[in-house]
Protein backbone atom coordinates (compact mmCIF):
# COMPACT_ATOMS: atom_id res chain seq x y z
CA UNK A 1 0.00 0.00 0.00
CA UNK A 2 0.96 3.58 -1.00
CA UNK A 3 1.04 4.89 2.52
CA UNK A 4 2.40 1.96 3.89
CA UNK A 5 5.49 2.28 2.37
CA UNK A 6 6.23 5.93 3.25
CA UNK A 7 5.70 4.70 6.91
CA UNK A 8 8.51 4.63 8.89
CA UNK A 9 9.32 3.76 12.69
CA UNK A 10 11.58 4.56 15.26
CA UNK A 11 12.63 2.46 18.22
CA UNK A 12 14.65 4.37 21.20
CA UNK A 13 16.93 1.83 22.78
CA UNK A 14 19.32 3.63 24.61
CA UNK A 15 18.35 3.93 28.41
CA UNK A 16 19.44 2.42 30.80
CA UNK A 17 16.43 1.72 33.20
CA UNK A 18 17.99 3.24 36.40
CA UNK A 19 14.72 2.68 38.11
CA UNK A 20 14.80 -1.22 37.67
CA UNK A 21 18.03 -1.78 39.39
CA UNK A 22 18.91 -4.16 40.26
CA UNK A 23 17.86 -6.20 37.62
CA UNK A 24 18.52 -3.23 34.91
CA UNK A 25 21.78 -2.13 34.71
CA UNK A 26 23.99 -0.17 32.28
CA UNK A 27 25.77 -3.72 30.92
CA UNK A 28 22.30 -4.61 30.09
CA UNK A 29 19.29 -2.51 30.02
CA UNK A 30 16.05 -3.29 30.77
CA UNK A 31 15.01 -3.39 26.82
CA UNK A 32 17.02 -6.40 26.58
CA UNK A 33 15.22 -7.83 29.34
CA UNK A 34 12.48 -10.58 29.36
CA UNK A 35 11.27 -9.07 32.18
CA UNK A 36 7.51 -10.56 31.88
CA UNK A 37 8.37 -13.90 31.13
CA UNK A 38 7.32 -14.06 27.88
CA UNK A 39 10.19 -15.70 25.85
CA UNK A 40 10.93 -12.20 23.99
CA UNK A 41 12.63 -8.97 25.35
CA UNK A 42 10.70 -5.91 25.36
CA UNK A 43 12.83 -4.74 22.16
CA UNK A 44 11.74 -7.79 20.59
CA UNK A 45 8.07 -7.19 21.57
CA UNK A 46 8.34 -3.39 20.34
CA UNK A 47 9.86 -4.46 17.19
CA UNK A 48 7.20 -7.21 16.25
CA UNK A 49 4.32 -4.63 17.15
CA UNK A 50 5.38 -2.02 14.81
CA UNK A 51 6.63 -4.99 12.32
CA UNK A 52 2.58 -5.04 11.63
CA UNK A 53 2.41 -1.07 10.99
CA UNK A 54 5.60 -0.61 8.85
CA UNK A 55 7.70 -2.63 6.76
CA UNK A 56 10.36 -4.25 8.65
CA UNK A 57 13.25 -2.51 6.22
CA UNK A 58 11.76 0.63 7.43
CA UNK A 59 12.08 0.56 11.48
CA UNK A 60 15.08 1.88 12.87
CA UNK A 61 16.54 1.84 15.95
CA UNK A 62 18.31 4.37 17.76
CA UNK A 63 20.74 3.17 20.64
CA UNK A 64 23.94 3.89 22.27
CA UNK A 65 26.84 2.69 20.35
CA UNK A 66 28.10 0.13 23.27
CA UNK A 67 24.62 -1.54 22.43
CA UNK A 68 24.72 -2.49 19.13
CA UNK A 69 25.93 -5.59 19.33
CA UNK A 70 22.81 -6.58 21.54
CA UNK A 71 20.49 -4.82 19.26
CA UNK A 72 21.51 -6.86 16.38
CA UNK A 73 21.46 -10.43 18.62
CA UNK A 74 17.92 -9.07 19.53
CA UNK A 75 16.98 -8.00 16.08
CA UNK A 76 18.65 -10.37 14.39
CA UNK A 77 16.42 -9.13 10.63
CA UNK A 78 17.57 -6.03 11.30
CA UNK A 79 19.81 -4.46 8.29
CA UNK A 80 22.91 -3.11 9.75
CA UNK A 81 22.10 0.32 8.47
CA UNK A 82 18.99 0.68 10.32
CA UNK A 83 20.81 0.23 13.72
CA UNK A 84 21.99 3.85 14.21
CA UNK A 85 24.36 4.09 17.33
CA UNK A 86 24.22 7.23 19.14
CA UNK A 87 28.61 8.34 20.84
CA UNK A 88 26.94 9.05 23.63
CA UNK A 89 23.74 9.93 25.76
CA UNK A 90 21.72 13.20 24.95
CA UNK A 91 18.28 12.41 25.33
CA UNK A 92 15.23 11.89 23.27
CA UNK A 93 15.47 15.27 20.96
CA UNK A 94 19.08 14.37 19.40
CA UNK A 95 18.18 11.22 19.25
CA UNK A 96 14.87 11.98 17.31
CA UNK A 97 17.00 14.32 14.88
CA UNK A 98 19.25 12.02 14.28
CA UNK A 99 16.88 9.72 13.08
CA UNK A 100 14.92 12.20 10.91
CA UNK A 101 18.19 13.06 9.07
CA UNK A 102 18.56 9.57 8.32
CA UNK A 103 14.56 9.08 7.06
CA UNK A 104 15.20 12.50 5.26
CA UNK A 105 17.97 10.95 2.97
CA UNK A 106 16.17 8.08 2.24
CA UNK A 107 12.33 9.16 2.14
CA UNK A 108 10.84 12.72 2.03
CA UNK A 109 7.38 12.09 1.84
CA UNK A 110 7.79 9.69 5.41
CA UNK A 111 5.63 9.85 8.34
CA UNK A 112 6.91 8.21 11.52
CA UNK A 113 6.09 7.16 14.10
CA UNK A 114 8.66 7.17 17.27
CA UNK A 115 8.13 4.47 20.48
CA UNK A 116 10.37 3.64 23.11
CA UNK A 117 11.32 -0.01 23.26
CA UNK A 118 10.76 -0.72 26.57
CA UNK A 119 7.30 -0.10 27.18
CA UNK A 120 4.17 -2.56 27.44
CA UNK A 121 1.12 -2.64 25.56
CA UNK A 122 -1.28 -5.20 26.24
CA UNK A 123 -3.84 -4.44 23.53
CA UNK A 124 -1.73 -4.78 20.53
CA UNK A 125 -4.43 -4.26 17.97
CA UNK A 126 -6.00 -1.02 19.85
CA UNK A 127 -2.29 0.18 19.49
CA UNK A 128 -2.41 -0.26 15.44
CA UNK A 129 -5.98 1.40 15.31
CA UNK A 130 -4.08 4.19 17.19
CA UNK A 131 -1.35 5.05 15.65
CA UNK A 132 -3.37 4.31 12.29
CA UNK A 133 -5.62 7.27 13.66
CA UNK A 134 -2.13 9.43 13.93
CA UNK A 135 -0.97 8.60 11.17
CA UNK A 136 -4.33 9.81 9.40
CA UNK A 137 -3.63 12.81 11.31
CA UNK A 138 -0.42 13.62 10.61
CA UNK A 139 -1.17 13.42 6.54
CA UNK A 140 -4.16 15.79 6.70
CA UNK A 141 -2.89 18.82 9.07
CA UNK A 142 0.35 20.45 10.01
CA UNK A 143 -0.06 18.82 13.51
CA UNK A 144 2.61 16.74 15.56
CA UNK A 145 0.88 13.88 17.25
CA UNK A 146 1.51 11.94 20.41
CA UNK A 147 -0.70 9.21 22.18
CA UNK A 148 -2.47 10.01 25.13
CA UNK A 149 -3.29 7.14 28.07
CA UNK A 150 -6.55 7.37 30.00
CA UNK A 151 -5.00 7.93 33.66
CA UNK A 152 -6.60 5.36 35.95
CA UNK A 153 -5.06 6.90 39.11
CA UNK A 154 -3.19 10.29 40.23
CA UNK A 155 0.35 9.31 39.28
CA UNK A 156 3.39 11.36 39.76
CA UNK A 157 5.39 9.61 37.62
CA UNK A 158 3.87 10.12 34.88
CA UNK A 159 4.04 13.16 32.34
CA UNK A 160 0.84 14.65 31.84
CA UNK A 161 -1.36 16.63 29.30
CA UNK A 162 -4.28 18.65 28.89
CA UNK A 163 -6.62 18.45 25.96
CA UNK A 164 -9.07 20.83 24.40
CA UNK A 165 -12.75 19.88 22.96
CA UNK A 166 -12.37 18.16 19.77
CA UNK A 167 -12.10 19.75 16.39
CA UNK A 168 -13.68 17.08 14.29
CA UNK A 169 -16.73 15.40 16.61
CA UNK A 170 -16.29 12.01 13.97
CA UNK A 171 -13.01 11.44 15.76
CA UNK A 172 -13.44 12.91 18.88
CA UNK A 173 -10.55 11.10 20.19
CA UNK A 174 -8.43 13.53 18.02
CA UNK A 175 -7.69 16.38 20.45
CA UNK A 176 -5.95 19.78 20.46
CA UNK A 177 -3.24 19.68 23.00
CA UNK A 178 -3.39 23.06 25.87
CA UNK A 179 -0.54 22.20 28.08
CA UNK A 180 1.97 19.47 29.12
CA UNK A 181 3.22 19.15 32.35
CA UNK A 182 6.29 16.96 33.37
CA UNK A 183 6.19 14.73 36.07
CA UNK A 184 3.43 17.17 38.94
CA UNK A 185 3.14 16.66 42.75
CA UNK A 186 0.71 14.36 44.03
CA UNK A 187 -2.03 16.99 44.68
CA UNK A 188 -1.65 18.47 41.33
CA UNK A 189 -2.13 15.10 39.89
CA UNK A 190 -5.18 14.28 41.80
CA UNK A 191 -6.57 17.52 40.62
CA UNK A 192 -5.48 16.62 36.77
CA UNK A 193 -7.43 13.37 37.11
CA UNK A 194 -10.18 15.16 38.99
CA UNK A 195 -10.99 17.59 36.10
CA UNK A 196 -11.20 15.47 33.19
CA UNK A 197 -9.41 17.29 31.06
CA UNK A 198 -5.82 15.76 30.94
CA UNK A 199 -4.31 12.28 30.00
CA UNK A 200 -0.69 10.45 30.64
CA UNK A 201 1.91 11.65 28.27
CA UNK A 202 2.76 8.09 26.57
CA UNK A 203 6.53 9.33 25.09
CA UNK A 204 4.59 8.07 21.81
CA UNK A 205 4.86 10.36 19.41
CA UNK A 206 3.72 10.13 15.24
CA UNK A 207 4.24 13.13 12.34
CA UNK A 208 5.11 13.73 9.14
CA UNK A 209 9.16 14.13 8.59
CA UNK A 210 8.22 17.26 6.86
CA UNK A 211 6.44 18.69 9.70
CA UNK A 212 8.49 17.52 12.61
CA UNK A 213 11.98 19.17 10.95
CA UNK A 214 10.39 22.32 10.42
CA UNK A 215 9.36 21.95 14.22
CA UNK A 216 13.36 21.18 14.78
CA UNK A 217 14.05 24.09 12.33
CA UNK A 218 11.89 26.57 14.57
CA UNK A 219 12.65 25.77 18.11
CA UNK A 220 15.76 23.54 18.38
CA UNK A 221 18.01 25.44 15.22
CA UNK A 222 20.86 24.79 16.02
CA UNK A 223 20.18 21.10 16.40
CA UNK A 224 18.42 20.64 13.37
CA UNK A 225 21.61 22.49 11.79
CA UNK A 226 24.13 19.96 12.97
CA UNK A 227 22.49 17.16 11.67
CA UNK A 228 21.29 18.52 8.35
CA UNK A 229 25.03 19.42 7.61
CA UNK A 230 26.99 16.22 9.11
CA UNK A 231 27.83 13.14 7.16
CA UNK A 232 26.60 10.94 9.84
CA UNK A 233 27.90 7.65 8.27
CA UNK A 234 31.41 9.58 9.51
CA UNK A 235 31.56 8.60 13.26
CA UNK A 236 34.60 11.35 13.64
CA UNK A 237 31.30 13.99 12.05
CA UNK A 238 28.77 12.34 14.15
CA UNK A 239 30.86 12.51 17.23
CA UNK A 240 31.15 16.33 16.68
CA UNK A 241 27.53 16.78 16.11
CA UNK A 242 26.55 14.92 19.53
CA UNK A 243 29.49 17.33 20.84
CA UNK A 244 27.40 20.36 20.30
CA UNK A 245 24.00 19.04 20.77
CA UNK A 246 22.01 20.26 23.92
CA UNK A 247 21.08 17.91 26.14
CA UNK A 248 17.02 18.59 26.16
CA UNK A 249 14.12 15.94 25.58
CA UNK A 250 11.82 16.31 23.11
CA UNK A 251 9.01 17.01 24.79
CA UNK A 252 10.72 20.16 26.26
CA UNK A 253 12.55 20.86 22.94
CA UNK A 254 9.71 20.92 20.81
CA UNK A 255 6.37 19.32 22.20
CA UNK A 256 6.00 22.18 24.27
CA UNK A 257 6.56 24.89 22.13
CA UNK A 258 5.18 23.85 19.06
CA UNK A 259 1.83 25.67 18.10
CA UNK A 260 -0.04 22.51 16.46
CA UNK A 261 0.05 19.35 18.56
CA UNK A 262 -3.10 17.18 18.69
CA UNK A 263 -3.16 14.03 21.23
CA UNK A 264 -5.34 10.67 20.63
CA UNK A 265 -6.70 9.55 23.87
CA UNK A 266 -6.34 5.71 24.18
CA UNK A 267 -6.72 3.07 26.64
CA UNK A 268 -4.45 0.29 25.22
CA UNK A 269 -3.10 -1.69 28.07
CA UNK A 270 0.10 0.57 28.77
CA UNK A 271 2.41 0.82 30.75
CA UNK A 272 6.06 2.47 30.79
CA UNK A 273 7.49 -0.20 33.15
CA UNK A 274 9.58 2.93 34.71
CA UNK A 275 9.37 1.49 37.96
CA UNK A 276 8.74 -2.21 39.98
CA UNK A 277 5.58 -0.37 41.12
CA UNK A 278 4.42 -0.12 37.20
CA UNK A 279 5.44 -4.08 36.35
CA UNK A 280 2.97 -5.16 39.76
CA UNK A 281 0.51 -3.37 38.05
CA UNK A 282 0.82 -5.31 35.28
CA UNK A 283 0.82 -9.12 36.74
CA UNK A 284 -2.12 -11.14 38.30
CA UNK A 285 -2.14 -10.65 42.18
CA UNK A 286 -2.80 -13.62 44.85
CA UNK A 287 -5.67 -12.76 46.97
CA UNK A 288 -3.67 -10.97 49.21
CA UNK A 289 -2.24 -8.33 46.53
CA UNK A 290 1.33 -10.13 46.77
CA UNK A 291 2.54 -10.60 42.51
CA UNK A 292 5.40 -12.46 41.04
CA UNK A 293 7.67 -13.01 38.21
CA UNK A 294 10.31 -15.90 37.50
CA UNK A 295 9.72 -16.98 40.61
CA UNK A 296 7.49 -19.79 42.91
CA UNK A 297 5.68 -17.85 45.40
CA UNK A 298 4.75 -18.65 49.06
CA UNK A 299 3.38 -15.91 51.32
CA UNK A 300 1.92 -16.54 54.89
CA UNK A 301 0.44 -12.89 56.34
CA UNK A 302 1.70 -11.40 53.44
CA UNK A 303 0.10 -8.62 51.23
CA UNK A 304 0.98 -6.37 48.56
CA UNK A 305 4.30 -7.21 47.85
CA UNK A 306 6.24 -7.69 44.52
CA UNK A 307 8.96 -10.34 44.21
CA UNK A 308 10.97 -10.87 41.04
CA UNK A 309 13.48 -13.57 40.57
CA UNK A 310 15.96 -13.56 37.85
CA UNK A 311 14.37 -14.63 34.34
CA UNK A 312 15.97 -17.84 32.59
CA UNK A 313 15.37 -21.51 31.17
CA UNK A 314 16.10 -23.58 34.67
CA UNK A 315 13.82 -24.20 37.41
CA UNK A 316 12.60 -21.28 38.87
CA UNK A 317 13.77 -20.30 42.60
CA UNK A 318 11.21 -20.55 45.53
CA UNK A 319 10.77 -17.37 47.83
CA UNK A 320 8.89 -17.59 51.07
CA UNK A 321 7.74 -14.52 52.64
CA UNK A 322 5.89 -14.33 56.02
CA UNK A 323 4.73 -10.98 57.59
CA UNK A 324 5.88 -8.76 54.87
CA UNK A 325 3.96 -5.68 53.79
CA UNK A 326 4.13 -3.78 50.75
CA UNK A 327 7.58 -4.59 50.00
CA UNK A 328 9.42 -4.45 46.43
CA UNK A 329 12.02 -8.19 46.58
CA UNK A 330 14.34 -7.81 43.55
CA UNK A 331 16.25 -11.65 43.43
CA UNK A 332 19.74 -11.17 40.79
CA UNK A 333 22.71 -13.05 40.67
CA UNK A 334 24.80 -9.73 41.47
CA UNK A 335 22.31 -7.91 43.80
CA UNK A 336 19.32 -8.41 46.26
CA UNK A 337 17.07 -5.28 46.79
CA UNK A 338 14.63 -5.19 49.57
CA UNK A 339 12.92 -2.06 49.27
CA UNK A 340 9.57 -0.78 51.00
CA UNK A 341 7.24 -0.17 47.69
CA UNK A 342 6.40 3.63 49.09
CA UNK A 343 10.24 4.41 49.06
CA UNK A 344 10.62 2.93 45.63
CA UNK A 345 11.76 6.38 44.26
CA UNK A 346 15.33 6.03 46.39
CA UNK A 347 16.15 2.90 44.03
CA UNK A 348 17.42 5.57 41.64
CA UNK A 349 19.72 7.58 44.26
CA UNK A 350 20.98 4.31 45.37
CA UNK A 351 22.26 3.86 41.81
CA UNK A 352 24.03 6.43 41.97
CA UNK A 353 25.52 6.11 45.47
CA UNK A 354 26.83 2.42 43.99
CA UNK A 355 28.41 3.80 40.61
CA UNK A 356 30.53 6.13 42.32
CA UNK A 357 31.17 3.84 45.94
CA UNK A 358 31.55 0.10 43.68
CA UNK A 359 31.89 1.22 39.81
CA UNK A 360 29.85 0.83 37.25
CA UNK A 361 29.84 -3.24 36.83
CA UNK A 362 27.22 -3.24 39.38
CA UNK A 363 24.96 -0.49 38.18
Amino acid sequence: MAHEAHTYAVIMAGGIGSRFWPMSRSAEPKQFLDILGTGRSLIRMTFDRLEKLVPAENILVVTNARYRDQVATHLPEMPAENILCEPFMRNTAPCIAYANAVIAARDPQASVVVAPSDHLILDESGFLDVCRTALDTTRNTTSLVTLGIQPTRPDTGYGYIQYEEPHDEARSEVRPVKTFTEKPDLATAETFLASGEFCWNSGIFVWSLSNIQAAFEAHLPDMFAEFADADLTNPTELNAVYGNCENISIDYGIMEKASQVQVVLCDIGWSDLGTWGSLKDKLPPDDHGNAAAHVRLRAVDARDNLVVGTPGEGPQKLVALKGLDGYIVVDTPHALLVCPATDEQWIKELVGDLKRDEGEPLV
